[in-house]
This record gives C-alpha cells, sequence and structure tokens, in this order.
C-alpha cells in the first residue's frame, strides 16, 4: 500500500486537533469501530470560597450500567458556564472513582449523592486487584495531570464492569479532593497541605496531630481553609466548580481480553520490614530540603518493593506525583525497566498549561506480550522528586493494566489517540500511513 503523503498527513491531523475541543458525543469519539460509545456527566456542585477545601465522597455517581469494558475515563474541574478552571485557582489533589454493591433496590438519599452523608453500613466496595489491602483501591485516579495524561486501555484489553454479586446492584463512587487557592498567601503552601496555613491541630476523625507532621492529608480535610488575604467579601467570591467527566466503553464480548487493576505505593516498607506485603501504604510522603552546599543534582530519591499478586502481560503504565515530582518507575525483580513515567510542567496561565503544575504524566503502552510479569515477583518502585525545597503531602503512586497472556494478532497499528484538550484518536486507516 502506498503511505500516504506527509502532507495531508499534517493536514487531517491539524484538522483534528482544531475540531477536538468538540469531539464529546459517542460518535464523534467512535473512530475505533462503531461498539464504542462515549458519555459526558458533571459531579455534584462542589462550593467554594478563597482558600477553602472540599474533599467529599459522592455515591451513586451517573455512570454506564450493564456488562460493560471500560476504555478511559477523563476528567477535569469546570465552572457553572462549563468553562474549564485553571489549577492557580481551583487546585484538584485528586478525584478518584470506584465501584461499590449495594443492596438490589435500595436508594441512597440526596445527602449521599451530594457527598454529605456517610457510607450506608450494607455497601461493599468492589476495589481493585491490589496491591495495598487498606486503601488505594480505585479503578481511576488522577489529580493535577489529568487534562493531560492519557487513561485508554488500549486494543483488545478493557476493564470489564457490571458483575455485581447475587443480590446487589453495581454502582460508582467519586471523590474530589478541591483547593481554592484564590488569593492564597502561600498558594503551594495550600496545595501541599502545610499544617500551619490550615491552623488545624487535629485530623478529620479528632486525632491530634503530633509536630513532626508538618503537612499532608490530614491538615487539608473537607472543610478546611487555608491562609487567603482577601480584597473582597468572600460571599462575592463564593463559587461553585464540578467534575465533569467523560467515560468511553462498549459492551463486553468475548473479543474483550479483560485486565486487572493495581495500584503500588511507594512508602509501602512492609515487605522491605518483614511485614505482609501490601499492609503499610501511608499514601503520603515527606520531601525534605537537601541541596544546600550539596553541588550536583538536588533528587530524593524513594524506593521500596512490592509483589505482585498475580501476573501476565503489561499493557498500560503511568505514575502519580504532586509538585516538585520529575518521575516515578517500575522494574523487575531483575532490575529490567517495566515503565517509566515523566512528570510535565505547564509554562503558562491556561487551563492544562499551569506554570508550576504537573499537567500531565507520560504513559507506557507496551507492544502486547512483550513486558511480562511473573506472579509473586518482587517489583521495585522508586519515585524521584526535587529536593531543591521542602514539598510535604507528595505522593509515589505507580498505575498498571495486567492481562493474562495470549498471543494477540496485530493486524493494523491502533489508532493514534490524544488526551487533550479532549480525549480523541485518529482513525487507524490514518495512523497506519503515519
Amino acid at each position: 500500500m502506498m503511505k500516504m503523503p506527509l502532507l495531508l498527513v499534517l493536514l487531517l491531523i491539524g484538522i483534528a486537533t482544531l475540531l477536538a475541543p468538540d469531539l464529546r458525543s459517542a460518535s464523534a469519539l467512535n473512530v475505533r469501530g462503531p461498539l464504542l460509545k462515549s458519555q459526558t456527566y458533571l459531579s455534584p456542585p462542589i462550593l467554594l470560597l478563597p482558600g477553602s477545601v472540599s474533599n467529599k465522597y459522592y455515591l451513586d455517581i451517573p455512570f454506564p450500567r450493564g456488562h460493560l469494558a471500560l476504555k478511559s475515563f477523563n476528567a477535569e474541574v469546570v465552572d457553572e458556564r462549563g468553562a474549564p478552571v485553571p489549577l492557580h485557582e481551583t487546585y484538584l489533589h485528586h478525584w478518584v472513582v470506584e465501584p461499590y454493591y449495594a443492596p438490589a433496590g435500595s436508594k441512597e438519599d440526596d445527602a449521599a449523592k451530594n457527598g454529605s452523608a456517610a457510607f450506608p453500613n450494607k455497601v461493599v466496595m468492589a476495589r481493585n486487584s491490589g496491591v495495598c489491602t487498606n486503601t488505594l483501591g480505585q479503578y481511576y485516579g488522577l489529580g493535577s495531570e489529568t487534562r493531560r495524561t492519557a487513561t485508554w486501555v488500549p486494543d483488545p484489553y478493557g476493564i470489564e464492569i457490571g458483575l455485581p454479586p447475587a443480590g446487589h446492584d453495581e454502582r460508582w463512587l467519586l471523590n474530589v479532593h478541591a483547593i481554592d487557592t484564590r488569593g492564597a498567601v502561600d498558594r503551594l503552601g495550600c496545595t501541599e497541605c502545610r499544617c500551619a496555613l490550615y491552623n488545624v491541630t487535629v485530623d478529620e476523625y479528632g486525632r491530634a496531630i503530633g509536630e513532626g507532621y508538618t503537612g499532608g492529608l490530614r491538615c487539608c480535610y473537607d472543610g478546611t481553609r487555608c491562609s487567603a488575604a482577601l480584597a473582597r467579601g468572600e460571599q462575592e467570591l463564593a463559587r461553585k466548580v464540578f467534575l465533569r467527566y467523560t467515560v468511553t466503553w462498549q459492551d463486553w464480548s468475548p473479543a474483550v481480553l479483560p485486565v486487572r487493576i493495581y495500584i503500588f505505593d511507594v512508602t509501602d516498607m512492609a515487605l522491605l520490614e518483614g511485614k505482609p506485603a501490601g499492609t503499610a501504604c501511608r499514601v503520603e510522603y515527606e520531601v525534605e530540603e537537601a541541596c544546600k552546599d550539596q553541588g550536583g543534582a538536588c533528587v530524593h530519591v524513594l524506593e521500596t518493593k512490592q509483589v505482585l499478586p498475580r501476573g501476565g502481560d503489561v499493557v498500560f503504565g503511568v505514575a502519580h506525583q504532586h509538585s516538585g515530582g520529575i518521575a516515578a518507575s517500575l522494574r523487575g525483580d531483575d532490575g529490567r525497566l517495566l515503565c517509566e513515567s515523566v512528570a510535565t510542567y505547564g509554562d503558562g496561565e491556561e487551563p492544562g498549561n499551569e506554570a508550576g503544575y504537573i499537567v500531565g504524566m507520560s504513559t507506557c503502552y507496551p507492544t502486547p506480550g512483550s513486558v511480562r510479569v511473573r506472579g509473586g515477583e518482587a517489583l521495585t518502585v522508586v519515585s524521584n522528586y526535587s529536593s531543591e525545597r521542602q514539598h510535604t503531602g507528595v505522593m509515589g503512586l505507580f498505575y498498571i493494566l495486567v492481562a493474562d497472556h495470549v498471543e494477540v494478532e496485530q493486524q493494523q497499528k491502533p489508532g493514534l489517540c490524544f488526551s487533550f484538550p479532549v480525549s480523541w484518536c485518529l482513525p487507524s486507516w490514518v495512523s497506519s500511513n503515519l
């Protein structure tokens, strides 16, 4: 077959890029075939004042129903007009989505759906496949990097949903942790949850915060306020924002190969300390300033080992880090590199390119069958941060999708996909001629 002229290819990419902001309907995103579907939803309103924090859990959110294969989940914070909100106004600390099972026919009240009520007693969380036993059970989750980080599950794979246990319905939970930094005295300090800026002495459970804990999730919980210098009245600056999220999926079929979700946490030292694997995931840690009079690179490196419960082919990988993050990697027990995810920082003011913030993390899409891991293999997680200054409440998580090994025929190149400004792909007939 004759290759497509480069000029024509570039012209098609240019046209697709111009049209990308309008590619929100199922038909527009359906470039991989008639089976792909997509829908965009809004979270309940998130009420914010300058310096305020919202960290609520919303039950029974709008979500596709049925026996399905999830292909992507993309999200961003928007205002009441639907306009994207920049990170320097509302910092998206994180969002996570996770399925749960509720008794069939039961209903959550409005308070639970709006994040104002505790979990019902009979709810059972579905959780992913590991590796932490007491936290990080989500299916998807990102933070400030969400607009420019791909979540696409490559063909022929999918995240299988819609198989609740007998007598139960599958529903979905959304947690959004947003920090309003308008007028902040120390914007970075607010996003890093520095305890001194939040003026708190106990956490959300009433437990005393010790002097050794200088910043993190225990100080920026729902309803707290970070110091802000206001030039106008608070009510004038009150606003509502939303998490706008787009789910892409297809109906489940024998042609789809299921994947397992594993999230590794660099803070879990259980294996190195001779404790049961996955029992010491602290999620966050602190990076001390360690650069003065040292010369050379100012890099803090944290490393640990965690055991993969079940092996197979790695088909996707991405890390999650906070401001100051450089990159994270995952290696096999023989030192082979499974995936490296590198942070991208913005250099402007517009949403998706905010200077000083991580606005994207690179992803890994290995050729099917080329990156294999064994069940019980101890994988090494490495997280690198700049230590030019102190950073509190940082994270070093690594998310991978693993499928049972099968021989996958590569009849043609998959369509070339992008996640910014919205999730969109070039048709395979175009990308195969690149």
